[in-house]
């Protein structure tokens, strides 16, 4: 059986490539992927213990029984940190969109993110801007790099989304994450809430930063003038670690 096999942030550089087939016996579990590259890369090993899985962009414990051509993903901790929003999701102009959320390559308009979320019956908007500091670690930062595991992310980002929506009295939210190289001061996400209450909007808006930078797949390199460090990132939450 072969199975496709996705690897992102540092994990990427210990194994020297983003993807590869490999093939296991018939009947084998995620939990097999996990002990291949535990076996054969000892840097792997020090970290499994931190990483998630996923099948087929959906995260999985480890338990699933693996078929012919299923796409797995092997995640570190997460590290991440629009105007109109269709409902078709789309990659044009280097834009990935759903709903309520979007993943995008170019400079984030913050005036166009937050006319898209207003509206007279609102009494609050809550924005939260994340923007790119020049310093980390006791070091000056030159600039970041984002990478996503960018299907997964959209779909998580649009499940953090409707949640909040049912969660909190919220009207309407965005969400909308950049990729690639930024510079120091500019915008890597946006969050909007609109509420017609200030405390549900404040409420919803630091519940979905808090979830996002734990559940998404997005991940951060940080770049200094002697070398470059992908970001710890924080724990993934119980129920969507492997069972170990």
């Amino acid at each position: 059986m072969r199975i496709r096999v996705l690897l992102f942030g540092q994990l990427k550089d210990i194994c020297g490539r983003s993807q590869e087939e490999l093939d296991l016996p018939a009947g084998s579990q995620v939990s097999a992927v996990l002990a291949h590259y535990s076996k054969t890369l000892p840097k792997f090993a020090s970290l499994v213990s931190s990483v998630a899985c996923s099948v087929n962009q959906e995260y999985d414990s480890g338990g699933t029984i693996l078929r012919e051509g299923d796409e797995v993903g092997l995640l570190p901790p997460v590290s991440g940190g629009a105007a109109s929003i269709d409902n078709n999701p789309d990659k044009k102009m280097g834009v990935l969109r759903s709903e309520h959320c979007a993943i995008v390559r170019e400079e984030i308009n913050l005036a166009a993110f937050r006319s898209a979320l207003t509206h007279p019956q609102d009494g609050a908007l809550v924005l939260f801007d994340g923007v790119v500091r020049n310093n980390s670690r006791g070091r000056r930062t030159l600039y970041l790099d984002y990478e996503a595991y960018e299907s997964m992310a959209l779909s998580e980002m649009e499940k953090l989304a409707q949640a909040a929506l049912e969660r909190f009295s919220v009207r309407d939210l965005r969400l909308i994450h950049r990729l690639g190289r930024l510079e120091i001061g500019e915008t890597s996400i946006a969050i909007g809430v609109a509420a017609a209450h200030r405390a549900a909007a404040f409420d919803a808006c630091h519940w979905l930063i808090d979830t996002l930078k734990k559940t998404v797949p997005i991940w951060k390199k940080e770049h200094f003038a002697d070398g470059a460090v992908w970001a710890d990132g924080e724990p993934f939450p119980e129920e969507v670690r492997p069972q170990r």
